[in-house]
């Protein structure tokens, strides 16, 4: 565990530190298809070897060429063999830090806030190992990252890790949480956190102050501290499971429509699962209303959304294609409780036929998988 934080604190400063080119070295490029299976499997030692792959590969692209590399040269090449990573002590730990974190790489990453959100979870991890009082607060911010994301589900990159997103934005996840389980964070989001909007609420992020370097500041676009909407949808997604037999709630799920009564009910249960007024407000409006926020967050009632579509192929001579197609509608209603009849020309529809609807059914059918959507999308919004 020692020489894995030891790893960890060189890794923060040799990827880390800043100066005048603000961040002057880059995080290296990772594998971006790497399944969270995978990396549930790592032990310790398995991310170790890892982390000093890295380092090594990054030391190695060192231009012996370039003037400032060139009176670093012994260190260069002592840090680019294998060899001189099996033992690290504080003596390469002081070589590292003093001769090596300073000089630019040929081995670069122009993504400015992947590297940034690299930089805050590896400060996580290393606080992890050091056990020191920092973590709660970087903690927060990756929280709030995570919530920021969880609010572009329809960015199709985002949607495919939204299983991970939500699970990170929640308090639960953080219980007995792991180095490998950050790093498993930190490869599968870090090339998502540019798809936020610029015009979200803003978090300042600081770089903690400790040994490794300097204290800074970086603007990214993302949310306020303490409840935010990622954390608010957590607790009421987690409070409105546990009441869903309610009425209203059960009409939303099973696509009945909404009285005002009903839009009372579900606002009370909001401000009870913890939620704040305007934080409601806030939902009500980025998602069009309170009942299209809910439904987002239960989904629609599966048996309801087999219905709904079951006149497209209960009778006919459906092919197998075309039922397939249907469950994948099916599907996304169950999880997201609407959907946008523009998603039918994305993935995972695409997948199945280049031209989506179009090359699967009739168009005819098509206007009706159109009207059906439609219609479960204003049920959820009162009469």
């Amino acid at each position: 565990m020692a020489r894995m934080a030891r790893c960890a604190a060189v890794n923060a400063a040799l990827y880390g530190r800043s100066g005048k080119q603000a961040i002057a070295t880059s995080i290296v490029r990772i594998t971006r298809n790497l399944f969270a299976s995978d990396s549930a499997r790592k032990t310790t030692g398995q991310l170790r070897g890892e982390t000093v792959d890295m380092l090594r590969n990054r030391v190695a692209a060192m231009n012996l060429d370039n003037f400032v590399v060139r009176p670093q040269r012994q260190y260069v090449e002592k840090f680019s063999k294998g060899d001189s990573w099996q033992s690290i002590g504080s003596e390469e730990i002081h070589e590292l830090i003093s001769r090596l974190a300073v000089l630019p790489s040929e081995l670069t990453d122009d993504d400015e806030e992947a590297k940034r959100f690299d930089m805050l979870v590896l400060r996580a991890q290393l606080s992890i190992l050091q056990a020191t009082s920092a973590f709660p607060g970087l903690r927060e911010k990756i929280q709030s990252i995570a919530s920021a994301l969880e609010e572009q589900m329809a960015i199709p990159a985002i949607k495919a890790e939204m299983v991970l997103i939500q699970s990170v934005a929640s308090d639960d996840w953080w219980d007995d949480v792991t180095v490998p389980m950050l790093e498993t964070v930190r490869r599968r989001l870090r090339a998502l956190v540019k798809l936020i909007p610029k015009g979200q609420k803003k978090i300042v992020y600081t770089d903690f102050e400790d040994e490794l370097g300097e204290s800074a500041i970086i603007d990214l676009p993302q949310v306020t501290a303490g409840l935010n909407m990622g954390k608010f949808k957590e607790k009421a997604r987690q409070f409105l499971k546990a009441h869903e037999s309610h009425l209203s709630l059960q009409r939303l799920r099973r696509n009945q429509p909404l009285t005002q009564s009903d839009l009372i009910e579900l606002e009370k249960m909001l401000l009870d699962a913890g939620g704040t007024q305007s934080l409601i407000n806030e939902a009500k409006e980025k998602s069009q209303g309170l009942g299209m926020f809910i439904r987002s967050l239960v989904g629609l009632d599966r048996e309801t959304a087999m219905q709904a579509f079951s006149a497209l192929i209960n009778g006919t001579t459906a092919t197998p294609n075309q039922i397939e197609f249907v469950n994948l509608i099916v599907q996304e209603l169950t999880q997201n409780g609407v959907m946008d009849a523009e998603r039918l020309f994305e993935s995972p529809f695409t997948d199945m036929n280049a031209h989506g609807p179009f090359g699967v059914f009739p168009q005819a059918t098509v206007t009706q998988i159109v009207q059906v959507l439609t219609e479960i999308r204003e049920r959820a919004v009162a009469a």
